[in-house]
């Protein structure tokens, strides 16, 4: 395995209690970052973060990407435990129910956009002041290959991560004059949580889509996002990197 110094770093990862998210927050700290764990679900995060014995290098903090407001102050609570934050991996995110467009729930889509896009852009926002007067930044979004393929009965999910990419891009050419890298990975499905929101045959298709004929395993994700994240990645911004075990075609 790859090791990174993440020494004197300090990292949030969003989403950070379960899935793709838990597994960069463990590779982050066993590289030597600060992480702040920020997710909905408080509980499991505060036991996720207890169960990492790093002391106090990290902190569980609860958000909802989704409110501006919850944004702000998991930024301010993280500034004050951890640090001004170098790092950013944006992993919050729901799948949502498996329908076509005609009878998809309206109420479903408001919130998938609302978590998945607008959650992307609050916690970019919230963070770049602070990254541009530090002269220094890491953000990475997670996407998915349904944002560059879309699927089927997954019509907001995949206008939701189409949505996290095209904003990864327009963000990545506005801080390129800085030492701020602003990136997304697009990865085919990993079993996960996530799962549990969606239909078996959903799942099956998915699947089917793989040459690998597998899923992604939530450390192969993450180790290609602890080096996009780190110092040595400093030249890539804007881009968009495949995580789909050959699926991607474009």
């Amino acid at each position: 395995m790859n090791t990174y110094d993440f020494s004197g770093k300090t990292a949030v990862v969003t989403g950070g209690a379960q899935g793709i998210g838990l597994a960069v927050v463990q590779r982050l700290l066993a590289s030597g970052a600060r992480v702040a764990s920020w997710d909905m679900n408080s509980d499991q995060n505060q036991a996720s973060v207890a169960a990492h014995d790093v002391g106090d290098r990290a902190c569980a903090v609860p958000c909802d990407v989704s409110n501006w407001d919850q944004v702000t102050r998991a930024v301010e609570t993280t500034e004050a435990a951890l640090g001004g934050i170098d790092i950013v991996v944006n992993s919050a995110g729901i799948a949502g129910p498996n329908a076509t467009v005609q009878d998809y729930d309206n109420a479903d889509w408001s919130k998938i956009i609302a978590i998945n896009l607008t959650g992307t852009y609050h916690v970019n926002k919230a963070v770049i002041a602070g990254m541009r007067a530090r002269g220094y930044g890491r953000i990475l979004n997670i996407a998915s290959v349904a944002g560059k393929e879309g699927n089927p009965n997954a019509s907001a999910y995949s206008a939701s991560k189409a949505g996290v990419i095209g904003f990864t891009k327009s963000l990545g050419k506005e801080l390129a004059g800085q030492d701020i890298a602003v990136n997304c990975v697009t990865p085919a499905a990993a079993r996960t949580p996530i799962f549990d929101q969606m239909l078996q045959e959903h799942i099956d298709y998915m699947l089917s889509k793989i040459p690998r004929a597998r899923f992604l395993e939530v450390d192969e994700a993450a180790n290609m996002i602890v080096w996009l994240v780190s110092q040595e990645n400093s030249f890539s911004t804007g881009a968009v990197f495949d995580l789909s075990g050959g699926r991607a075609t474009y």
